[in-house]
């Protein structure tokens, strides 16, 4: 029993007629009765009543029909997400982001996305950058959002994010009145950081910019979260360095403020493996791309 076999069926079914059946399917009428009688033989019944008033249903042909037209609608569905999939306008992207990513233009990223691509299901998992990397590699993951350049063979990066790390102070610190703050007026301060076995990237970013300061930090947390980190300064715990877009994260009981003379750069890239990305994450890839691009197009011309 073949798809040709249901669109016979249905077509006789709906017109009552072998003629006009055949004109609709752009066929001659034999081989539309012949199919019709291989149909029935498969079935050990008969489908229709002959005579001459014409063609009716039997009590079986009204029994298939809906299942017909059901069977018939979803091989027509299978073949649009084929399609689609193929053309990377449907199926399923998984991404990583690390958390600081939220602050970063990711939520509208994607929203863009979900809203030129609406079939493409979207899942978005909270990751640091070393996890993401090998998940990517173990084809856990489609695309990344991490705070590493240093990436394996075999994977590709574009910078999507960089901006100027800036100090994080308990709002009853002695500093947090002041405009701008100098470094070095922190060396003898207790510092919650980024933990060196999530991002050590960052980690040694910290210590060598508080180096060119002239001092090493008094480490007295390590956590893993760059939300973690505003919200121990938060409890007085320590102050912080931290890229400028957690200034946007609402944690109350701190202030933010620029760092005089700094050179360090907080930066994020996307990452996707340079093969076996199916269509739809190279598509994805290439939107998140383009709408990053535009984005730093647009904060440039601002300024």
């Amino acid at each position: 029993m073949e798809l040709r076999h249901f669109r016979c069926f249905i077509a006789v079914a709906e017109t009552l007629h072998f003629g006009r059946a055949a004109e609709r399917l752009a066929m001659s009428q034999p081989p539309l009765t012949v199919a019709i009688q291989q149909l029935e033989q498969r079935l050990g019944t008969r489908l229709f009543e002959r005579n001459s008033k014409g063609v009716r249903l039997t009590a079986a042909g009204q029994a298939m029909l809906e299942d017909a037209r059901r069977v018939l609608g979803q091989f027509e569905q299978a073949l649009v997400h084929a399609r689609d999939a193929a053309e990377g306008i449907s199926g399923h992207v998984r991404i990583g982001c690390v958390g600081a990513m939220l602050y970063r233009g990711l939520p509208q990223a994607l929203a863009s996305y979900q809203h030129d691509f609406p079939a493409v299901r979207v899942t978005v998992s909270e990751l640091n950058s070393q996890i993401q990397v090998t998940q990517l590699l173990r084809d856990e993951l489609d695309v990344g959002f991490v705070h590493t350049a240093r990436l394996p063979k075999g994977m590709q990066r574009q910078l999507v994010v960089s901006e100027p790390f800036i100090c994080c102070l308990p709002a009853d610190h002695a500093l947090a009145a002041q405009p701008r703050i100098p470094l070095s007026t922190l060396a003898d301060e207790p510092f919650v950081l980024f933990a060196r076995s999530v991002s050590p990237d960052y980690h040694a970013a910290i210590l060598d910019v508080c180096a060119q300061a002239g001092f090493s930090p008094r480490l007295q947390h390590e956590v893993r979260h760059w939300l973690a980190v505003v919200a121990w300064v938060a409890q007085g715990l320590g102050v912080a360095l931290v890229p400028k877009a957690m200034s946007q994260s609402g944690v109350p009981g701190v202030v933010f403020r620029p760092i005089d003379n700094a050179v360090a750069m907080s930066e994020s890239y996307v990452i996707w493996r340079e093969d076996g990305a199916t269509p739809v994450a190279g598509h994805c890839v290439e939107h998140l791309k383009q709408f990053f691009n535009e984005h730093k197009r647009a904060t440039v011309s601002q300024t």
